[in-house]
């Protein structure tokens, strides 16, 4: 059994709907868990794949990206951003979010370039994952920013800023392997993920979810973005070498 890891967020359940529909079963064990956990888990090797957060290429050096999709966006994506009470140049201080790590790098490169400025960063906790008060903002990730969006004065998109800032697209995380695939069983895997993706709306009606804050069809088919196109490779290594500056 390949041992496959993937994030538990509501943008990966068409990549989910995609390896159960196609019956890869027989050859995957598949699991989940928040971006910064499947990083971890898959650098201890207790995965052999995994979608995990694009920080991690800069990493470890023997993983190869073996798909053609990704989780990514072109504009706007809803679910990754910085609330706050007061305008972002008088923020003192952020709150990051303890689940992410790509977002956190993401973050630091919009002080460092975009906005230029320096509050004070401290990681988030399981305990008390938001603090928005006064001038101090949080980064919060995934689907809990749904409950979030709208209820604060100031909302900065970090997918959307970064392409106000750049122009490109943004690659949040991509699939990953330690160990050596052969040819078949990589097509396989991307004809499986392809399949998720061109069926997003047939995958929210099996999963029947509903929530009246989240319009899943908008969010899956126009906020995020899944092929990992050239525009989407490029933009990734410049993310990855602005990082590392």
């Amino acid at each position: 059994m390949i041992k496959v890891g993937v994030i538990s967020y509501l943008n990966s359940m068409p990549f989910v709907y995609g390896l159960k529909s196609i019956k890869m079963s027989k050859s995957i064990d598949l699991s989940s868990s928040y971006p910064a956990e499947i990083a971890d888990q898959l650098r201890e090797r207790e995965l052999d794949i995994a979608l995990v957060p694009v920080v991690v290429l800069n990493d470890l050096k023997d993983i190869i990206i073996i798909s053609d999709y990704c989780i990514g966006s072109e504009n706007t994506v809803d679910t990754v951003c910085l609330y706050s009470h007061v305008p972002i140049h008088e923020i003192k201080s952020i709150s990051l979010d303890y689940q992410s790590r790509t977002s956190v790098e993401l973050l630091k490169l919009l002080l460092r370039d975009y906005w230029k400025i320096s509050p004070v960063l401290y990681n988030s906790s399981k305990e008390s994952q938001y603090n928005i008060k006064d001038d101090q903002a949080s980064l919060v990730i995934g689907d809990r920013a749904f409950d979030l969006n709208g209820k604060y004065a100031y909302i900065y998109d970090l997918a959307e800023s970064w392409n106000k800032m750049t122009g490109m697209p943004f690659v949040f995380a991509c699939w990953v392997s330690r160990i050596n695939l052969d040819s078949i069983f990589q097509k396989e895997f991307n004809v499986a993920l392809k399949y998720g993706v061109d069926n997003i709306d047939n995958a929210i009606f099996q999963e029947q979810i509903s929530s009246s804050n989240i319009n899943y069809k908008d969010y899956l088919n126009k906020k995020i973005s899944y092929d990992f196109n050239e525009d989407k490779k490029r933009a990734l290594a410049f993310f990855l070498e602005r990082i590392n500056l």
